[in-house]
């Protein structure tokens, strides 16, 4: 705890400097107040760097680009391996657990040690792992690189330690799975086939034993040759050699037969008895020709031969359709006897895996699901109905079902919100689900003690926002709602609004506002219109109210096309700023008819709105004499003012969203009047101005040098808005590269096509690929590059973007006695400016009168583009903006007495009562922050956060009852900051910035967490907080639960008695060290784990959990001994029995003659 004080006496109005030299704040209009009374600033920050951690908590979504699939019938518990070497294991709603690879290698193929809480992985980079999953958080014990030979194929058979590995080079090798080491057994491809084989046999495709014999290993390679290899005799017993290729093999369980899948698309059916040729060939979606032969097929890729008691055997593959249907969508067959149901699936499918009721591959095999892995989407197929519907999913892999273009993030919500959300979104489910339970049910999780209603709003690519339940780790839809809704269907000939926008996603959300309190939510669309929705519980007849906005600089203050024709791209403004230009020759519509006119239609007629959020007020912008209306960059709204806020790179408007009014609507610089800081000339046309020209365009003072060598570059692209006068995105074909003397050039921006849209919609869908030209590389980090060419522009562009809007209860000058309605406004070149409001008080005159606002010139200085404002009250605590408590609009209620509008913290005093008459104002910028005392506008703190980077994402957070400024900077760093001392008390490296999607989706909430989008389909959640990383272990699910492997079926008592199958297979004596000898160490490499099998178990919860282990390991042994020890009673009984009959029968029979039988 440290005690911060600071004497606040014979404070003038003349402004402290920073070390940089510029001025830290300052203020141009108003009359100077007087110096408050000496007195002492006495705040106790509780918070020290021992409250921050930064850990990964949990992944939700669909795994990215899956490759492998493996389930544990026993556990019941599967696994997805993807091709960035990550894994993903999920039990019972609520287990879900996310492990990586440090490698980053593609998982190939995954196999579950069934019941023994383990998983082997074999990884593209020929490395074998194993996997502890009895700990929340799995890791690495064992791991073993092959170093001349490809891994293709593993198997390990059920309660086997030994792990058979086919490879590349059609060699097998066995791997013990306790010590993971290579035996010394070894099946040679040579060996395999017969010696007067000329030709190679390919790749293991296969590897499986025998379900009627463990010592037959069945080898299926590539080329179409099998072999089943005796492990006792080290020979082959048959060998089959067929004409296509291979790509998988399937057993009946009594192991007298086996299928395979061809690459004709065919199936064929093999016997034991007879190897020479397949008793049976089908192609299942192949025809008979006119001339006989077969139509040619695709090739099967998978095909699962289950058996069933009480009706015929189930067929299940994927591919095999004929090619000359081309365009239809992949598929699942299921033959069941001589029904045949083909299942279309919406995307590729990558895997799948028949789910059994039994372990042992020798038993009736009762399929009851399979699950389908497809490269988008996880389907489960329920098999006990003859219609085959599907299960309903319960785990969040929607999420990408349209790209998600921005999230936000919103911790301790009201407790009312989430059951209301839920009820409204479970009206609108889908039907025709499988009424039995979700067959994944394995691990177990309860909610901890620590939970608190969370919610996540991600906004999509076609305009659609998604509310989810965030609480307790879990992720589960709440409410969808659908923005273009709000508007007509854009036609194809619609050239002059929007037909240039109808391949480029017009309605994609880029920004969100929500105030969880009054339920009022704005959403910012690519097309420049905001939305602004109310929410009932009723349904709704109404008519969308729609206001047209022009935004536009003054035509003096832009740079003549002479100016900038052979200029570097950063003195070019015509990246955000509309001007005429010449018309573009690849442009076909007349930019005169382009004038007044919004991007999308609002539909104007009466509209049935359900229950939920229903729309009320479309705010959109309008082209300008050609040119399309800049993206909007910043917004803010308050229910208890009523009062909207839109900016964007030309200027800021307000609207009235009660009367429905327009009340300002100005360029940036209208708002700051004589309190300009800059002197902005007018400049006469000049070719080749060089990078280090128009230093002097600035007013000449020392904040001129001291922008251009600190100002950072601004965000343009980041977090889904631009915030750059002279950003504009890479023209097709042409990359952003350095070049020359004079810096990065770029292409001018041809008339009539939105800046950014194309490149934010790349950036939205397209980060995912990787980069493998430069073309590509300017394309996904097309912000590093367009803001690194802002860094000179700053002091030749008279525009600027308003980046950040907040109301607040402050003070618009210095001499304000009392705290009045304010908008902070932040600007892209570092300004803020505060604009005072008059608001009347009751709700009838504030349904009547005007708002007054009044712009007062008052301006405070930063470095870098401002990202966040918030406000501090003497205590320390946070001062929240007033709002308006939910009522619903369409309820039938009494007309005699109409409900009143409810405000909190909206009075002179209100939220000021525990700071008197002064407060803290909180500034955030990429580069720096500070802390100023309001109404003075003195700069009591300044922290300079970054100098080789800038700030992305910034918040003021609520951590352990106290409040920090958390930053996420674009070189991966995520830092913490003291308020309002600015202290430093976390800063770490944590995630270096790849692509746009991090930097878009990135955001900080309440109860020290965060997320980003770390792939296109997934959202990874992570907190900051010490005291959440301590109770992360309580609220992960468990992986393993301790469950009694199934006997084997009883295969009757004399069977069994007299021995059964008489042909006994012990791997230990054939694989072990004694007999077969030590495997090559020149062709694998043992690694050993992180501490080993003694610090897995101490990571996995110390003493309490080893003795907790131990406990179990004891009962399950004394259980056990319990039922051998019945069983043996059980058989003595039966022995005693058998024989009290055996001499009644000798009594008898005793005294019979023979001839009396």
């Amino acid at each position: 705890m440290k005690k911060f004080r600071k004497v606040l006496d014979g404070l003038t109005t003349s402004s402290p400097v920073n070390p940089g030299g510029s001025p830290a704040c300052g203020s141009a209009a108003g009359t100077p107040s007087a110096a408050p009374t000496p007195r002492e600033l006495e705040i106790q920050e509780t918070l020290m760097s021992e409250h921050f951690q930064i850990c990964k908590t949990v992944r939700h979504g669909f795994p990215y680009q899956p490759t492998a699939l493996a389930f544990d019938p026993v556990q019941k518990i599967l696994a997805i391996g993807t091709r960035s070497g990550g894994v993903r294991l999920l039990g019972r709603p609520g287990v879900d657990c996310h492990c990586q690879h440090e490698s980053g290698a593609a998982v190939l193929q995954l196999q579950f040690l069934i019941n023994e809480g383990a998983l082997v992985t074999a990884c593209a980079d020929d490395t074998l792992h194993l996997w502890n999953l009895r700990q929340r958080r799995p890791a690495i014990l064992h791991s073993l690189k092959f170093n001349r030979e490809r891994i293709t194929f593993c198997h390990l058979p059920f309660q086997s330690k030994w792990l058979y590995v086919g490879t590349e080079r059609g060699n097998t090798h066995i791997v013990n799975i306790e010590s993971f080491v290579l035996s010394g057994y070894v099946i040679m491809w040579n060996k395999a086939i017969e010696l007067s084989t000329k030709t190679h046999p390919g790749p293991v495709v296969h590897l499986s034993d025998s379900p009627k014999d463990e010592g037959k290993l069945l080898i299926g390679f590539e080329s179409g040759t099998i072999v089943m290899w005796d492990l006792r005799v080290k020979r082959a017993d048959f060998r089959i050699y067929y004409d296509e290729a291979i790509h998988s093999v399937s057993w009946h369980h009594e192991g007298r037969q086996f299928m395979c899948s061809h690459s004709d698309g065919s199936l064929s059916m093999w016997n034991l008895r007879n190897t020479a040729k397949p008793f049976q060939v089908t192609f299942p979606h192949g025809k008979t020709q006119r001339d006989g032969r077969k139509e040619s097929c695709k090739p099967i890729l998978k095909v699962e031969y289950k058996t069933s008691r009480n009706s015929e055997a189930f067929v299940i593959f994927s591919g095999g359709l004929s090619y000359d249907k081309a365009g239809r969508r992949p598929t699942l067959t299921i033959m069941h006897g001589k029904a045949i149901t083909v299942l279309e699936m919406d995307y590729p499918i990558v895997d799948f895996m028949v789910l059994c009721d039994t372990p042992y591959l020798n038993e009736v095999q009762e399929p009851y699901a399979v699950v389908v892995l497809l490269e988008k989407d996880f389907v489960v197929v329920d098999l006990t109905q003859s219609n085959f519907p599907i299960f309903e999913n319960p785990y969040p892999m929607d999420v990408h079902e349209s790209p998600v273009t921005c999230t936000a993030y919103f911790a301790d919500c009201p407790p009312d919100i989430i059951p209301v959300l839920y009820s409204i979104g479970a009206k609108h489910k889908k039907t025709g689900y499988s009424h039995k339970e979700w067959p994944v049910s394995g691990g177990t999780w309860t909610v901890g003690s620590q939970t608190y209603p969370e919610i996540i709003v991600t906004g999509h690519a076609d305009g659609s926002i998604k509310f989810w339940d965030a609480t307790a780790i879990t992720l589960q839809m709440l409410y969808k709602l659908k923005t273009s809704k709000v508007f007509e269907n854009p036609k194809s000939g619609d050239v002059g609004r929007s037909g240039e926008l109808v391949e480029e996603d017009p309605y994609a959300v880029q920004m969100i506002s929500w105030c969880p309190q009054s339920r009022i939510f704005c959403v910012v669309g690519i097309s420049a219109h905001v939305i602004l929705y109310r929410f009932s519980k009723h349904d709704a007849n109404t008519t969308i109210t729609s206001l047209e906005v022009r935004l536009q600089c003054e035509m003096e203050d832009v740079i003549s096309p002479s100016d900038t024709e052979n200029t570097p791209c950063y003195s070019d403004p015509s990246g955000l700023s509309p001007q005429p230009q010449p018309p573009s020759p690849r442009s076909n519509t007349p930019d005169s008819a382009r004038d007044s006119i919004p991007c999308l239609k609002v539909k104007d007629r009466m509209i049935r709105m359900p229950p939920g959020y229903q729309a009320e007020l479309v705010v959109q912008l309008l082209w300008i004499d050609g040119e399309p209306p800049q993206q909007i960059t910043s917004l803010d709204l308050n229910s208890a003012y009523g009062l909207l806020a839109v900016g964007n790179c030309n200027g800021l408007a307000v609207v009235d969203y009660l009367q429905k009014t327009i009340l300002l609507c100005m360029n940036t610089l209208e708002l700051y009047g004589s309190a300009d800081p800059f002197q902005r000339l007018t400049r006469s046309p000049r070719k080749n101005r060089q990078s280090t020209s128009g230093l002097t365009e600035l007013s000449d003072n020392q904040v001129s040098l001291d922008l251009e060598r600190s100002k950072s570059p601004t965000s343009d692209h980041v977090n889904g808005h631009c915030t750059s006068p002279t950003s504009q995105p890479c023209p097709s074909g042409r990359a952003r590269v350095p070049g020359g003397p004079e810096g990065p050039r770029l292409a001018r921006r041809g008339p009539g096509r939105p800046p950014f849209r194309k490149a934010q919609s790349a950036a939205c869908m397209e980060v995912s690929l990787p980069v493998s030209s430069l073309t590509e590389e300017s394309r996904e980090n097309s912000f590093s590059r367009s803001r690194s060419s802002s860094v000179s522009s700053i002091d030749r562009e008279t525009k600027e973007a308003v980046t950040t809007l907040q109301f607040m209860e402050s003070y618009g000058r210095k001499s304000d006695p009392l705290p009045t309605p304010c908008l902070w406004v932040g600007t892209s070149l570092g300004l803020v400016l505060i604009i005072p409001m008059s608001i009347p008080m009751d709700e009838q005159e504030r349904q009547e009168d005007p708002v007054t606002v009044v712009p007062t010139g008052t301006v405070l200085m930063l470095k870098g583009s401002i990202l966040r404002f918030s406000f501090l009250d003497f205590g320390g605590a946070l001062i929240h903006s007033p709002y308006e408590v939910w009522r619903d609009q369409q309820a039938p209620g009494d007309p005699d007495r109409p409900r009143k509008r409810k405000l909190v913290n909206f009075s002179p005093s209100s939220s000021q009562e525990a700071s008197g008459d002064c407060h803290l104002a909180v500034v955030c910028s990429e580069k720096q922050a500070k802390v100023f005392l309001m109404p003075t506008q003195a700069c009591l703190y300044v922290h300079n956060i970054t100098e080789s980077s800038f700030v992305l994402r910034a918040d003021v957070v609520s951590v352990c009852n106290s409040v920090c400024l958390a930053c996420f900077c674009a070189n991966g760093h995520i830092m913490t900051l003291s308020l309002p001392s600015l202290r430093p008390l976390l800063d770490v490296n944590y995630l270096p910035l790849t692509d746009m999607r991090i930097a878009r989706t990135f955001c900080f909430t309440n109860g020290g967490q965060a997320l980003y989008l770390c792939s296109p389909t997934e959202i990874q959640r992570i907190t900051y907080s010490q005291e959440m990383c301590d109770n992360l272990q309580e609220m992960l699910g468990e992986l393993f639960t301790p469950i009694e492997t199934p006997e084997a079926q009883n295969r009757g008592f004399l069977k069994g008695f007299f021995g059964g199958n008489a042909q006994t297979f012990d791997r230990e004596e054939l694989f072990g060290e004694a007999s077969a000898g030590k495997g090559s160490r020149s062709l694998a490499q043992h690694i050993p784990g992180q501490g080993g099998m003694e610090g897995m178990k101490a990571a996995a919860g110390g003493v309490v959990g080893e003795l907790a282990r131990a406990r179990i390991a004891l009962d399950e042994r004394g259980q056990r001994l319990g039922e051998l020890e019945e069983r043996t009673a059980l058989m003595m009984s039966s022995a005693e029995t058998f024989s009290k009959h055996a001499h009644e029968m000798m009594l008898k029979c005793k005294d019979k003659k023979w001839y009396q039988f």
